[in-house]
């Protein structure tokens, strides 16, 4: 922030909020509607930006990126309406002669804090609900993508005037200096590290936060399940990104009678997916920076690789790995992988894997391969996760009719679609009373008031 300081941004934005330009729905349409308009215009360079930055394909960053954006835009915009009109409540018996409804009202000022490994995605699907639901927004997208960065930025700044959106470029300086203002929302993506020094933050001003994290999510792969889908959409899953994902399975049980089966059918899946040579692959994601490469390529000294295992410094490649001869004290299982590494581990029972899990934080996404209804009902009502897929994988992220989200370690708080505007909004509730008539009980000189309320509210 070299023209402005971070106070008077915020302070230009509130002054924004409180003339009650953000209160009209056609307004936020209208504004959502140029939004999607400029990025249209600036697809190009999106693309442009995304292969600079991450080495992304045109068909991942559509795919898993700009195509989802746009799902959320047109999926917004239909119901906007809907959601913010004031909702109609039952009221109780006791509070005869009243009505009751909610009304959905915007906190004010809204800080969206995007990670790099879907710069584009996880920067503009909260931004799209923040202004769906009537906030001001000052995006900070990561500097670890920083082409991605600076064509956000341009993107924001031709749909809105700064007062009503812009965004903050910079390091984690310039994060820090955002969260010591008083803000109204702050919607994180990111590690749980950073995620405990946003909550922090936001304790200072009582800000509410939703904090979209990580974790150790793990993947199942049992006995009946159709091992060669599964082990193409384990693949897809797991690799997509070369492993920078979120919700990525970050480890892989798999039952010991078909362990060997779904090895060989695991590596010609990724074969088939990422070629022979993946580190020659140009449409193979490349790891984000040198730090991060040095930290995976350290994760690669635990255990066996039995596939994959090549690695290429200067281009900070790694090719899609799997891993073995591992226990929960290796590094690797510490810690949240993020990269293209994949331990494997074989059991005997699903009681002995929902143990492993249970033991450990609970993890943002569980993937279960089975055709047993049983063992269905079994893993998704016995373990807590913040959501995820039987037989598939990633693609409940991908939805705008299914929240995302974290439970404990691994967030809190959700979003995409509806639950995105309720996410940046307050559920005011209000009661309006009759003056027709009065409730004599309801007050203390009722000679029979006491018996009634009794009676009412038992």
């Amino acid at each position: 922030m070299t023209t402005i300081t971070m106070a008077e941004v915020v302070a230009g934005q509130r002054k924004w909020f409180e003339s009650g330009k953000t209160r009209s729905v056609d307004a936020r349409i209208q504004k959502l509607e140029k939004l999607r308009e400029v990025m249209q215009k600036h697809e190009q360079k999106l693309l442009a930006a995304l292969k600079a930055d991450l080495n992304k394909s045109e068909f991942d960053a559509y795919a898993m990126e700009l195509g989802l954006i746009y799902t959320e835009f047109r999926h917004t915009i239909k119901h906007i309406r809907g959601w913010a009109k004031p909702k109609r409540i039952k009221t109780a018996m006791t509070h005869m002669g009243s009505t009751s409804k909610v009304i959905s009202e915007p906190y004010g000022v809204a800080a969206v804090i995007a990670p790099w490994n879907y710069p584009v995605q996880l920067a503009l699907v909260p931004l799209i609900g923040a202004i769906a639901a009537g906030n001001t927004v000052i995006l900070k997208p990561s500097e670890l993508a920083p082409n991605v960065a600076a064509t956000l930025a341009a993107i924001v700044a031709e749909a809105f005037e700064p007062e009503w959106a812009t965004t903050v470029l910079g390091d984690a300086a310039v994060s820090t200096e955002l969260l010591a203002e008083k803000l109204d929302y702050i919607f994180f993506t990111g590690s749980v590290g950073v995620g405990k020094i946003v909550m922090t933050a936001a304790a200072r001003h009582l800000t509410p936060v939703t904090l979209e994290l990580g974790g150790k999510s793990p993947c199942i792969v049992h006995k009946d399940a159709n091992l060669a889908l599964a082990a193409k959409r384990i693949a897809f899953g797991k690799f997509t990104n070369a492993g920078q994902t979120c919700v990525a399975p970050d480890y892989l049980y798999v039952h010991r009678e078909v362990k060997e089966r779904f090895v060989k059918l695991l590596k010609a899946a990724i074969e088939e997916l990422y070629g022979s040579e993946p580190l020659h692959n140009d449409s193979y994601t490349h790891i984000i920076s040198d730090r991060h490469f040095a930290r995976l390529a350290d994760f690669m000294k635990d255990g066996r690789i039995i596939i994959g295992g090549e690695k290429d410094a200067a281009r900070r490649v790694i090719a899609p790995t799997v891993m073995e001869g591992l226990d929960w004290q290796a590094p690797v299982m510490q810690e949240e992988i993020f990269g293209p590494l994949l331990p494997l581990l074989a059991f005997d029972s699903i009681e002995e894997v929902m143990s492993a899990v249970a033991a450990r934080s609970h993890p943002l996404a569980l993937y279960l391969f089975t055709e047993s209804t049983a063992v269905q009902q079994q893993v998704t009502r016995g373990l807590s996760f913040g959501g995820g897929c039987i037989n598939d994988t990633l693609m409940h992220m991908a939805s705008p009719h299914l929240p995302i989200g974290g439970v404990g370690d691994s967030g809190m708080g959700s979003y995409h679609g509806e639950k995105t505007f309720y996410t940046f909004s307050h559920q005011k509730s209000l009661l309006k009373q009759t003056t027709r008539f009065d409730m004599p009980f309801r007050y203390p000189t009722s000679k029979w008031g006491k018996k009634l309320i009794r009676k009412l509210l038992r």
